[in-house]
């Protein structure tokens, strides 16, 4: 007897051993080739895609491409790929590159549809001497200033005196009417909006007659808006205000005066409704994963904000704010207070930063757009704003302005809280270049005397930071 004898079915035979083991290496050798293959596409693919990002490429030209005037060039801007920073995280970080715009930021989109919207409104018309009075910080007064020339109005434009003298010397070589103030509270009415409102009412009384038989009456022209300020410096007019009268020419040809008030007209949110967040969308072949943006009127974050999220809802809405703004604390806690607010402790009246252009204390009509879908919140401080600035230049050719720099710290300090790193798409806004900011934001010696180093390694520090860190 032989022991561990094994006794085989009938059926089997040397036939079906063959077989199997045929059977078996044939489905290994083809497992083994299909993965081969589909790993050796996979590569082609990434050295192709690597290839084409760096590659230079001819301009394109195609027919029925021009546009008309300088308002044509306006919008349509690139979203460019920060390599540097998504490289790093493992996520595709995408600026929507406004600083191309031809007034050079992202507030020439406000500007247009600002007036655009009055024109068709009746409130304003062209080459009838009409003055545009607005109190900014410096970039919507340019982007003001640039299409009220090409429209056919001049421009007054009320500023604080500590912004960046770059940006006056833009405002003057456009023509405009400058005029600089000391910084203060929205409540005193020497704050420069403030100041540019009164300036509006008062432009319609100054071409007529301060006798007796005027002072009953009102130059107001009713807008159907309580922050939109237009006056006429026509005689036909009452005590009450006026409408406008298609068929009055008097009181259609003379010269207006008109208030543009960028935080309070609804023009401002629906230029980035309408327009810079389809962009967005269709750039992004509808896959963004959020949506990173500063507020200092808040049409941007709450226009962009809005749309992204009617398109997909699960989109998130990141605001960056600067330090001495009080609507992280709104955000985070429902309060707008900044603790460098507490009295003897601001260097300025506004926003006590070297941030220029975003950061607020105090609620805007499109800010209140925008509160009820911001997702989370960042504090930017003026450190880390100019060592990502310094970061972009080294490390990416990109020579970007304040609020720039604010927006990518906090698409970092984002994906290090989300813990993300497979390839997740965040779009920002990149508002201007640097060239606005040489005296200030860009001045080593001016940063120096403010005691804010420079030093672009806290980036680094920051993308080493682990995953799921507050940072």
């Amino acid at each position: 007897m032989k022991l561990f004898e094994l006794t085989l079915p009938p059926w089997y035979s040397n036939a079906v051993v063959r077989h199997i083991t045929f059977g078996i290496l044939i489905g290994f050798t083809l497992s083994v080739t299909s993965t081969s293959i589909s790993s050796y596409w996979r590569s082609r693919r990434r050295q192709s895609i690597s290839q084409e990002r760096h590659k230079s490429r001819p301009i394109e030209l195609r027919s029925n491409e021009v546009v008309y005037g300088v308002t044509g060039l306006i919008g349509n801007t690139p979203l460019v790929r920060i390599d540097s920073l998504s490289d790093a995280l493992g996520v595709e970080i995408l600026g929507k590159a406004e600083f191309l715009n031809p007034g050079g930021s992202v507030k020439d989109r406000v500007a247009l549809r600002i007036i655009e919207d009055a024109e068709q409104r009746g409130l304003l018309h062209p080459h009838t001497g009409s003055r545009i009075f607005e109190g900014t910080v410096g970039s919507t007064g340019i982007s003001i200033a640039t299409i009220a020339k090409a429209r056919g109005y001049d421009t007054t434009i009320i500023m604080p005196d500590d912004v960046a003298l770059e940006k006056v010397n833009a405002l003057q070589a456009l023509g405009a009417d400058v005029q600089r103030v000391r910084p203060a509270s929205i409540v005193d009415k020497k704050q420069y909006v403030n100041i540019a409102r009164r300036a509006a009412i008062e432009f319609g009384r100054s071409d007529i007659g301060k006798g007796l038989e005027n002072a009953h009456k009102s130059h107001e022209l009713h807008t159907g808006s309580a922050s939109v300020v237009v006056t006429t410096t026509s005689s036909h007019v009452n005590a009450e205000g006026s409408t406008d009268d298609p068929l009055d020419e008097d009181l259609l040809s003379k010269p207006r005066g008109f208030f543009a008030d960028q935080f309070e007209n609804r023009s401002n949110f629906e230029a980035h409704y309408d327009g810079t967040g389809p962009e967005i969308w269709r750039q992004t072949n509808s896959h963004v994963d959020a949506f990173v943006s500063g507020a200092g009127t808040g049409g941007t974050i709450a226009g962009i904000g809005r749309f992204l999220k009617s398109m997909d809802e699960e989109v998130q809405v990141v605001l960056a704010d600067p330090e001495g703004s009080g609507l992280y604390n709104k955000v985070k806690h429902g309060v707008l207070y900044d603790r460098r607010e507490a009295e003897g402790t601001k260097r300025r009246h506004q926003v006590d930063t070297v941030v220029e252009g975003i950061g607020i204390n105090r609620m805007t009509n499109n800010i209140d757009l925008g509160i009820p879908i911001i997702d989370d919140a960042f504090r930017i401080t003026d450190v880390e704003a100019v060592a990502m600035s310094r970061y972009l230049v080294q490390n990416d050719g990109l020579f970007l302005g304040s609020s720039s720099a604010c927006n990518l710290v906090a698409c970092i300090k984002f994906v290090k809280k989300r813990g993300w790193r497979d390839g997740q798409t965040l779009v920002t806004i990149l508002c201007d270049s640097g060239n606005r900011h040489y005296s200030k934001f860009w001045n080593d010696d001016y940063l120096r005397k403010a005691n804010i180093p420079v030093d672009r390694s806290i980036i680094d520090d920051l993308i080493a930071q682990p995953a799921g860190s507050g940072v």
